[in-house]
């Protein structure tokens, strides 16, 4: 983030320059915060000669016409010439003026008005070497972006003033691309009627709609041009989310109980904000202000509040405002569930009916509660708020009744004594209840394998004390079936050789060796499985979330054989949908990836091959185009990584 900052200082220190700077980044990122507490004091403290720089910051949000944006630079430099105006700024911190004061200020300007003869200097109005203009939310403007381009290359191009646009490139494509769509439609498909092409089958009659409209109505290329002519440089912003929401976060330093809690739980805070993969700060912000809401609610009616509830209820609030403020759902999408019983049958149920409500309702519980158990993980009064802004007091009551009833029958189990506690702890009269329920729980599999082998130790303990009386093969029998089950449910344990360890150390134990013998192959199971799903996981941004897919290979897969758990049919499908630069970027990054970790291409040679071939069947009976030209080459360039000597050379 410092390299970016002082590039952006590098421009404005430039003597001559005939072109602006651009600031790309997603819709909520915090690049207006960027501007604010990273650049624009940095600016305004520089001075140019013997002046100090003036920063001039307009957003074009809503801006129905190119006055306005004359009108607002006219307000905001008119307003810099004047000193007293100047000295109650600098005396109350502020960086900007009301908008309605604005307008006082700009009607006595016009009439003439001035405090202590104090008159404009247009010496200093003129001067341009001085001032910096930032220009925000250039795709939220509901003027042509092509005009506003234009616009501001006056001030570059024959005024040489230092510019800086601030924008979402992504939305500004989507909102060129999709303008006028209904009358662009019909247009095109006119013309294809008038060239006698509604009626071939050489494509689908939708991909050629699309083709013609690009064709005729491509302001796409207008942008690129007036764009490679008006900026010099383009920065792509990808804020430090850690130090930004840490920032956040001292907002609410003068709610001392409110911020111990926040400052505790900032991983939760940080983990749920990654999974909801928006990278919008504006939505977690508002979240937050939501939270504090309920916190105080919560802790002032029902003060002795579990602090898991705590943390459960502030993944849910970041959680729902994601999923419904991002757009991911419609708002009534959690609506109909009426409480946490209906939310946990939901999550079950859906295993078995694989409709699209149920399956929402279990994807968004793996995400957000992956990892963190918890009893109580729907809070309708919290759903209920963020969807309408009303809190349900009534709601908010029987939600807190049932939590508190749930933590009050909620016995802690046989197992989690056996594993968390000293077994002396356990009383005489407890202690055979305690073995039950163990055996029960082992024997329906509902604890994880790793936690099976942990148990198993203390059984081989207590049997070889005494303390109880069973056969020690039925015991190991029942141990590996309840394993078997629990598989099914279990996840992958990377540090498994460390945690068999400490359990019972390191040399031959025959009592320990079948059943440990059972886990590593379980395990292994587990891990296949898990990378399978991880593999389906990242694989399904193609074609569609090309930068997500981008940033998780190379994240999550630069050390792992993904190949080797893919379907190549699958795989191949989605490339073959992608396009055809996308098509010759995945190709160059496994053909990276091949020569920086050989080792793991050796374990996806089988898979590899096989999408080769499935490309070659593909392309064979197909006309020469420039998908078929760059899918051979895909499969040409990888099928010569797989060779032994492609290898050697590449190492």
């Amino acid at each position: 983030m410092e390299e970016l900052v002082e590039s952006i200082l590098d421009y404005v220190r430039s003597d001559y320059t005939d072109y602006a700077i651009m600031i790309n980044g997603e819709w909520g990122s915090g690049k207006t915060y960027f501007w604010n507490n990273k650049i624009r004091n940095k600016l305004e403290s520089m001075k140019v000669g013997d002046k100090k720089v003036t920063t001039i910051y307009m957003s074009l949000y809503g801006i129905s016409n190119l006055e306005e944006i004359s009108k607002k630079i006219f307000i905001e430099t008119t307003q810099l010439m004047d000193k007293n105006l100047r000295k109650y700024m600098n005396a109350s911190g502020s960086n900007s003026i009301p908008e309605y004061a604005k307008t006082g200020l700009d009607m006595a300007n016009l009439f003439g008005i001035t405090q202590n003869d104090d008159r404009v200097n247009y010496a200093d109005f003129f001067s341009t070497d001085d001032k910096v203009l930032c220009f925000d939310d250039l795709e939220r403007a509901n003027v042509d972006v092509i005009d506003i381009l234009g616009y501001i290359n006056n001030f570059v191009e024959h005024d040489h003033i230092k510019t800086i646009i601030i924008c979402n490139e992504k939305e500004l494509s989507t909102k060129l691309k999709s303008s006028n769509l209904e009358m662009k439609t019909f247009i095109a498909t006119y013309l294809l009627d008038k060239q006698n092409k509604i009626m071939t089958t050489d494509k689908p009659m939708v991909e050629k709609i699309k083709d013609t409209i690009e064709d005729v109505f491509d302001k796409a290329n207008d942008y690129e041009r007036i764009k490679e002519k008006l900026i010099g440089e383009t920065f792509e912003y990808k804020p430090e989310f850690t130090y930004i929401i840490n920032g956040i976060l001292m907002r609410y330093e003068k709610y001392p109980d409110l911020i111990r809690f926040l400052r505790t739980n900032t991983s939760l805070i940080i983990s749920t904000f990654e999974k909801s993969e928006t990278r919008n700060l504006r939505i977690l912000k508002h979240a937050l202000a939501d939270f504090k809401r309920i916190f105080d609610v919560v802790t002032k009616a029902y003060p002795n509040t579990n602090n898991r509830v705590l943390q459960t209820m502030l993944i849910f609030t970041i959680a729902v405002s994601f999923e419904i403020k991002a757009g991911k759902i419609t708002k009534d999408k959690l609506a109909y569930i009426n409480n946490n019983d209906e939310y946990k049958s939901i999550v079950v149920s859906s295993k078995v009916f694989l409709d699209n409500r149920q399956f929402y309702i279990k994807e968004f519980d793996n995400n957000y509660y992956y990892n963190f158990k918890a009893e109580y993980r729907f809070f309708k009064f919290i759903e209920v708020f963020i969807r309408t802004r009303i809190m349900d007091m009534k709601i908010f009551k029987t939600d807190m009744e049932d939590v508190q009833r749930v933590e009050d029958i909620l016995n802690v189990p046989g197992y989690k004594r056996l594993l968390t506690e000293e077994y002396w702890k356990i009383s005489d009269d407890e202690f055979p209840k305690v073995i039950d329920d163990v055996l029960t729980t082992v024997k329906n599999g509902e604890v994880s394998i790793l936690n099976i082998v942990k148990l198993y130790t203390y059984f081989v303990y207590f049997i070889n004390k005494g303390l109880i009386d069973y056969d020690m093969q039925s015991i190991r029998s029942l141990f590996i079936n309840g394993m078997n089950i629990s598989s099914l449910t279990s996840e992958y344990c990377e540090n498994a050789k460390e945690e068999l360890s400490n359990i019972y150390g390191e040399g031959e134990n025959y009592d320990m060796k079948e059943i440990v013998d059972r886990f590593y192959e379980l395990n292994s199971q587990l891990k296949d499985k898990m990378y399978q799903e991880k593999a389906v996981d990242i694989f399904k941004n193609i074609p569609m979330k090309m930068e997500v897919f981008y940033e998780r290979f190379d994240k999550e897969c630069m050390n792992v054989p993904i190949f080797k758990y893919s379907d190549p049919y699958q795989i191949f499908q989605r490339i073959s949908c992608a396009s055809n630069e996308d098509v010759v970027t995945i190709k160059e990054k496994l053909l990276t990836r091949a020569k920086q970790k050989p080792s793991i291409i050796l374990q996806e040679t089988d898979n590899m091959r096989k999408l080769c071939q499935i490309v070659d069947d593909y392309i064979a009976d197909k006309k020469t185009t420039i998908k078929t030209v760059i899918l051979a080459e895909f499969s040409s360039e990888i099928k010569d990584t797989l060779t032994p000597s492609g290898r050697e050379e590449d190492e």
